[in-house]
Parts: C-alpha cells; structure tokens; sequence
C-alpha cells in the first residue's frame, strides 16, 4: 500500500494547501474563513466544530467554473462552505521574468498574453510605461486609436463574462449569444491588427499599423448591432427569478472590505465606490469624452453582473465619440531610435534595412529610471512597474495584475454560502489565470 503522507509530501502545495483544523492555530482559521486585513471585524472563529464534522474537498484546478487552472480548497459542512483557500501556480507563464530577456521592442508579444481576454489593454500599459522611461509623447492620433481598439476589447471581454457567467450559473443560451456576439467585435480587431488575441498591436511609440478603409462604417456597425442584444441579454437574464435567486445577496463585500483586500475594477464598483481610473486619474484623452462609471449598491454577485452589463453600454458610447474626434496625422511617432521605418523604404534604402535590422536585432536603448503606469483594465487596476538600467532590455519588471488581487476575495465571499454559490462567486470575480500566474 502507498504510504499517503509519501504521496502527500511529493503533490502537495506547501503553505498554500488548507489544513485541517486541528493544525490551523485561530489566527490562521480567522483569516481563512474569511477576515480582512487593517485591523476590520469579522466573524468569529468556528472554534465548536471539529474535523470530524466537515470535510476539506477540492474544486479544481480543472474544473470548469474556475476560469482557468486555479485550484480551490474548500472546507465543507453539509453543502455549506467554512472556508476556502485559492491555490495558485499551474499554469506559471513566467512572464515578468521572460520579459527581461525581451527587448522593449518585442515586449508586447510577451505582456499581451497575460490578460488572455483582453490582450490590448497589456500591451497599452506596457506601452505608456516605456514611453514614459524614454520621455515621449505619441501622436494625438495613435493616442485615439488607442482609446478605440482599447474600448472595443473592454466590450469584446465584458461579452466573454457575460457569456460563461451565464453558462456557469445554467444560462446554456446566454453561453451561445455572448459568444456569437463578441465574435462581431473580434472580427473588427483581426481585420485591425491581423488577429484575434494576443496583437502585438499597441507598441511603444505608437500602433503597429493605421486603422485600415471604411473603418469608421464597421465600428458604427458594431455600435447599432450591439444595444439591442445587450436589451436581450437583460430579458434573458437581469429580470428572471432564478437569475435573480442565484446572484441577488451572493457573495457579497462591502467597501471597506474591498478596498483592505486592494480590490479594483467592477469588484470594488459593485460596492457602490466609483472608482474607475478612465476618470479618477485619467489617461490617454478620457478626460475628453463622456461616460458615467457605472457603481452598485449591495456588492453581490448581482451588481458585479450588472456592472459588466452596462460597462459595455457606456464603452459603446465612448467609442461613438471617439470615431467623431479621430484626428488625422500619423499612428506611430516619427523617431528613428524608437520607430522602424516604413515598410516600403526598406526596398529603396541600405541604410533602411540596416535601421530595420538593428531595432529589431538589438532593440533601442532606455534611459536609466523606474516608472508605474496604470489603467482601467476590464478587470481593474492594471500596472507596470519597470526599472531600466539604460539597456534595451528592462532590469526588472513587475505587473500588478488585478486578478490577482481580487482573488484575495474569494475566502470572504466564500464563507457561510454554499458549493453551488462557490461558483457564481468565482465567476463574478472574472479571473483570468494567465495573468495571475503571469
């Protein structure tokens, strides 16, 4: 017979697994059932039950409602949860390290693969912190370009959530119309960028290429396909009683909870705190265009779902502004260190293709500094801190993915609800694993 504790000692996670609770002191139970950090109140520790009366079980990392390979460990009474504990670490991209082996130049292709769902919006932070190092200043119209691609992938993630929070909570129909829906808005973006995900589009100094003929046509389109099934989408969803039994009073968090865990994104919004970052600390030109930063008022479940919703009808509303005030002029700044030359030159020109072979060989050189950028990722707060030390190759560079962070969570609305709540909860949050494990 195998020897369990053998067994046990070359799969398991170390300190990440939930232990029993005769090997949990009360400290460790209190933060595991679900107690927040800074000192906030919270239930009291189950010293009465015993290990004989529950049961820790593991959901994941292959299940299907968990997003992605993230593991949970839930301890069990009955059906009701007591406490959980997200285990991380299986899909372990490696990609803050990968990308110091980068040039700043091939850093998109790495940084847009973390946020899977929404790739544009890596690749813009990574972007704006570069630049930033290098002290420039993109053109006005590579910046609205920017705006643009980056609303419609907002749009094109909010229908992914919309589509598998309906099919993990039993809405097969609302799987489907997510689907075929967002299809309509990645089509735009292979037709801008020459993919579906994973672009390498927003670059440093600029976009990859100019927005391609008739653009302005299929981006209005998209815009009068969409408001009439995001109305479908709440006859199917928003007023039906099991939707509502499922979602209204779930896994629920209050602002303060939310912002001692360092919430962000639509998980601190549900709370009813208006913080969006397109407006509290603007970048790019969102200071310029009219939206309202949709906000809940009870932070469950509900009002996550709510909030992602409307988001999509609001980024439509910026994006119709947006193609009124495209300015003309160049998509990628005109400065030789940074930028390429056009592809056409390099047919003409020695001294264009020896340009186009050094920047793409060696990259160009940043100055020496560290810098944090954020934006409003569809998930939250997304930063990048990079430390350069005057190569062409960042010395360290560090993502604040907001998946991460709101995982953090999950202990917390977890606790007192039960299995089949554990997965609308999951949902809610919207992780995306690559960039948790980035």
């Amino acid at each position: 017979m195998t020897d369990m504790r053998h067994l046990e000692a070359e799969t398991g996670e170390g300190a990440q697994e939930l232990k029993s609770r005769s090997e949990t002191s009360a400290d460790t139970r209190a933060l595991e059932q679900g107690a927040v950090l800074r000192g906030i109140s919270h239930e009291d520790v189950d010293v009465e039950i015993t290990d004989d009366e529950t049961m820790i079980i593991n959901m994941g990392p292959q299940h299907p409602s968990t997003h992605g390979v993230l593991r949970l460990m839930l301890e069990l009474d009955g059906e009701t949860v007591l406490r959980s504990k997200p285990v991380i670490g299986y899909l372990h991209t490696g990609m803050e390290k990968t990308g110091e082996d980068l040039t700043y130049l091939q850093g998109p292709t790495n940084v847009t693969r973390m946020d899977y769902a929404s790739p544009l919006t890596n690749e813009l932070v990574f972007a704006l912190a570069v630049e930033t190092l290098l002290g420039i200043d993109v053109p006005e119209r590579a910046k609205w370009i920017r705006m643009l691609m980056s609303e419609l992938q907002r749009v094109a993630s909010h229908l992914l959530f919309l589509a598998t929070n309906g099919m993990d909570l039993g809405a097969i129909s609302m799987m489907i119309y997510g689907f075929r829906d967002r299809e309509n808005v990645l089509a735009f973006l292979e037709k801008v960028t020459g993919l579906r995900m994973n672009h390498n589009y927003i670059r440093p100094g600029g976009v990859a290429a100019d927005l391609p003929d008739a653009w302005q046509d299929d981006v209005l389109q998209l815009c009068d396909y969409l408001p009439p099934r995001l109305d479908e989408y709440d006859d199917l969803l928003t007023g039906q009683p099991i939707w509502r039994e499922r979602t209204q009073g779930i896994g629920v968090i209050t602002t303060e909870q939310a912002l001692a865990l360092g919430s962000s994104g639509p998980m601190l919004r549900s709370t009813g705190y208006p913080w969006d970052l397109r407006r509290t600390m603007p970048y790019l030109h969102y200071d310029q265009v009219e939206f309202d930063v949709v906000v809940g008022s009870y932070g469950d479940v509900f009002d996550r779902y709510a909030i992602r919703l409307n988001e999509v009808r609001e980024s439509i509303r910026i994006i119709r502004q947006i193609v009124d005030r495209m300015p003309a002029g160049d998509y990628r700044i005109q400065d030789k260190k940074v930028t390429p030359p056009p592809r056409a030159r390099i047919d003409e020109s020695m001294e264009a293709l020896i340009h186009h072979f050094k920047i793409f060989t060696e990259g160009f050189k940043v100055p020496e500094g560290e810098v944090y950028c954020a934006i409003e990722s569809p998930r939250g707060e997304l930063g990048c801190y990079i430390v350069s030390d005057g190569s062409a190759k960042p010395y360290r560079m560090h993502i604040r993915a907001p998946s991460f962070v709101n995982l953090q969570t999950l202990p917390h609305l977890m606790r007192g609800g039960l299995v089949a709540d554990a997965v609308a909860i999951i949902s809610s949050v919207d992780p995306i694993m690559g960039e948790v494990d980035r």
